[in-house]
Formats: C-alpha cells, sequence, structure tokens
C-alpha cells in the first residue's frame, strides 16, 4: 500500500542546500493505523553484516510486539535517495543512520519531535547518548541506539620488534609513528611501511572528521560555545592552531602518515592496516571483526589514545533512531525505538561477531564485558565513558566538519601553504555557517 507522508513547509529538495529554518511538526494529520507494516531504512552495505544484525533486531521486535518491520539496507547516496522519497512525500517510517545527520534532517522537517514519555526505556539511557539526539532547542528527535568512541589500534608485533612501549603522550606517539616509518618493523628489508594511517579526504568531511580526536585532545575547537546556544569560530585559537601544526608535521615535516592519504575515505585507508603498510590507526571498535580476520587478532592490540596537551579526548558518535514525519503508525515508531533502547534489544544488537548494529551499548543495564568479554570492548567502553565527546548539537553540523575538513585536507596537501592564513579564512567561513543558522555569537 502507498501511504502518503507529508513533509514540513521548510522542507529542501536537495541535500546540498541546508538551512537553520525549523519547519513545524510535519505530517501530524496523517490517518493512523496501528497495524500498517514499518518501513525502516538503515545506512549500511546491502547484503553485508549490517544488514544481517538489523534483519535480527526487526525479527525480534516483532516476535516481541506483534509489529511488521520492511528493512532496507542503503549505503551509497543514502541521504540523497531519502531526499527523493521526501519529495515524493513517501518519507520510510524509522531510520537509523549516523547521530550527525540530525541537524539536517530537523532542519528539512523530515523528523517527528519524539516522547519520551512513550518511550520509557530512555530511563535507562547513558546520558550523554541521549543528549546527543536532543536539537539546538533542547527537544528530543533522535533516540541512540549505539555508541562508539576512537582508540589507537597498533601492530602489536612491530611494537615489539623495535621495543618500544604503548604511547602515552604525543612525543611517544610521534616517536612511534616515526619509528614504525624509517626502522622496517616488517622486517623485509624495504621502506615500504609507515606509522599513520590516516583517511583525509573531503568526501563526507573525512579530514575533519578524522582530525577531531587531535583537535579535542589539545584543547582546540571547530567552534565554540558562548552562552545562549550561541557559537563564535575558534580554529584560530592558540590551541587549534597548535593542534593543526602538529598534526600537518606529521604528513609534511616527518612524513609517518600513509601516501596518498588526502584522497582517502576509510576504505582504502582500512586496506593500508590490514596489508602491513602502515602501523597505527584511530579508529572505532567496528572495524575489529575485519582486522581479526584479515590481519589476525594477535598481530594488532586496542589501547586509550595518548593524552594530547590537554587531555586524551576523543570523538564520539554513534547511530540514532529517527521516527520519519508523516508516519501512519507513530505508536508502531515509538515501539521500535522502545525495544532498540530496552536492556532485550541491545542485547539483541550485540549478538554475533560481525553482524551486530550496537557497537557499544547505550542502555546503562547492559555490561559490555558480561556480553563480549573480549576486553578491547572494554577499553573502546572506557574511552567512550571518560574521554568522548559528540560533535556540538547545532541545527546542521554538517556544513561546519565539510568546511573544515577542506580547510585540513588542504593544509595535508601542500605543505607550502600559510597555515594562520588558511584558518582565518576557515574562520571566516564558519562566522557566515554560524550567522546562516541563526546560532552566531554577537
Amino acid at each position: 500500500m502507498q501511504r502518503s507522508r507529508w513533509v514540513g513547509a521548510g522542507f529542501l529538495a536537495s541535500a546540498l542546500v541546508l538551512t537553520s529554518c525549523t519547519s513545524g511538526p510535519a505530517g501530524v494529520d496523517a490517518k493512523q493505523d496501528s497495524k500498517a507494516p514499518l518501513e525502516l531504512w538503515v545506512r549500511t552495505t546491502p547484503g553485508g553484516p549490517g544488514e544481517q544484525g538489523t534483519l535480527r533486531v526487526a525479527a525480534a521486535f516483532g516476535k516481541a510486539t506483534g509489529y511488521k518491520v520492511e528493512v532496507t539496507a542503503i549505503f551509497d547516496d543514502f541521504e540523497t535517495k531519502l531526499q527523493q522519497r521526501a519529495a515524493q512525500k513517501n518519507l520510510p517510517d524509522i531510520v537509523m543512520n549516523d547521530v550527525t545527520q540530525l541537524g539536517a534532517m530537523h532542519s528539512q522537517g523530515l523528523l517527528r519531535e519524539i516522547d519520551l514519555d512513550k518511550v520509557k526505556s530512555t530511563e535507562q539511557a547513558v546520558g550523554q547518548a541521549l543528549d546527543s539526539g536532543k536539537s539546538v532547542d533542547g527537544k528530543q528527535f533522535g533516540l541512540p541506539y549505539s555508541a562508539q568512541a576512537s582508540a589507537l589500534l597498533i601492530r602489536k608485533d612491530w611494537r615489539e620488534k623495535l621495543k618500544l612501549q604503548v604511547p602515552q603522550n604525543w612525543d611517544d606517539f610521534a616517536a612511534m609513528a616515526e619509528a614504525f616509518t624509517t626502522k622496517d618493523p616488517d622486517g623485509d628489508g624495504k621502506k615500504n611501511t609507515f606509522g599513520l594511517a590516516a583517511p583525509l579526504s573531503t568526501k563526507r568531511g573525512y579530514a575533519s572528521w578524522y582530525f577531531s580526536n587531535f583537535l579535542w585532545a589539545a584543547g582546540g575547537d571547530f567552534i565554540t560555545e558562548t552562552g545562549d546556544g550561541k557559537y563564535k569560530p575558534a580554529m584560530t585559537t592558540k590551541q587549534s592552531v597548535e593542534a593543526v601544526q602538529w598534526f600537518r608535521s606529521l604528513g609534511c615535516k616527518d612524513k609517518v602518515i600513509q601516501p596518498g592519504a588526502v584522497t582517502m575515505e576509510t576504505p582504502p585507508t582500512n586496506e593500508t592496516f590490514e596489508a602491513g603498510r602502515t602501523g597505527m590507526f584511530v579508529v572505532g571498535p567496528y572495524l575489529m571483526p575485519r582486522f581479526d580476520e584479515t590481519l589476525g587478532k594477535d598481530k594488532y592490540e586496542v589501547v586509550p589514545m595518548p593524552k594530547g596537551p590537554k587531555d586524551a579526548t576523543v570523538l564520539a558518535e554513534g547511530g540514532s533512531i529517527y521516527l520519519m514525519a508523516g508516519s501512519e503508525n507513530r505508536a508502531g515508531q515509538d515501539a521500535f525505538a522502545d525495544f532498540a533502547i530496552s536492556a532485550e534489544g541491545q542485547k539483541t544488537g550485540m549478538q554475533g561477531d560481525t553482524g551486530f548494529t550496537v557497537q557499544l551499548p547505550v542502555n546503562k543495564t547492559v555490561d559490555i564485558s558480561k556480553v563480549r568479554p573480549d576486553p578491547r570492548w572494554a577499553t573502546y567502553a572506557e574511552a567512550y565513558q571518560n574521554s568522548g565527546r559528540y560533535a556540538p548539537s547545532i541545527p546542521n553540523w554538517t556544513p561546519v566538519r565539510q568546511t573544515t575538513a577542506e580547510t585540513i585536507n588542504a593544509l595535508m596537501a601542500d605543505c607550502g601553504l600559510d597555515i594562520e592564513t588558511k584558518l582565518g579564512e576557515l574562520d571566516n567561513q564558519l562566522a557566515g555557517i554560524l550567522k546562516e543558522q541563526g546560532i552566531a555569537a554577537p
């Protein structure tokens, strides 16, 4: 049955043109049918383990509640395809996507506000995870179902061969990167290894996404809140400039980052680590099953990020459940969100060695060490709890991440560019973005 999904008047037809205008409650007059199947879109590779994990959660939900869920996995051009369905006034009921997509979808009127009184499992949710689903005005438009944070993967066999200790600070980190690049850690007699794997492409803001782990640990920031929900650019502060200078030296001076990093997204960067071309990689837990199989569990280790000039803050992120506007089964939407966050739903999402949808649980009653006794998962959980930081909740984070990615990418690609000049230009761009979104500090 073709369902009509009405979106708000503020909807923008193109995913590339995003504003801070918040639409009204779209689709509030949709005729309700609690027996209508729920259409769920998940951003993952069709036919891959992510889809299988989502199907498992959907089946468990259906068995527990009687609701029917139809799962569609999409990876390439996910946001574009969602825009196309919005233009047809036929949005899916539920979307499972990155937490950073909240602002873009909310500002286009694609989401409905979530009534936490109807999702009882949120009472057991981890506070910072739940807060990640709030819009700039404090209203709930997303619900976390999975969390993650960055840690440091190291080629353990290389480290032990060169008699190095696990890095505790940035000096140790840089020294290990240099040793992995210059001291033939794989013993093949060739200069074909590099210290650090880094995806520094501009696509989807990868360069900014990766660099945030270093920027925040240095005490720098992309933008900083001044109070009352207002922000100002922060890439020309002393801490931010020094973070850029240090990170850039890894590529331009020490040459310890893999060649071609400025054109690489995560897939080819992953390959450099598992193929033995790079020895360190700052990344979330989702790659462990892959590297266990392709590289070997005994060949690498997971350790906390070394402390930067300020602390060891790392990027926290995860997946959120979005209840889409215009659904004719809002009761089913609420029920799915409630199940996914419940202890049962979280444990179901954590099942399997590869096809799991939950990285770190967002339900406080779920002990990861009991579900996954592998101590590497506990390392990630501790990083999330003690050092994890989400991107700020602003109307639309995407243009901030994309603009900063373009500058970081340019500075890493052209070692002759002046850092302070480029960061000054970046702050001017960020000021314009903040003004467009109505959150610029006076």
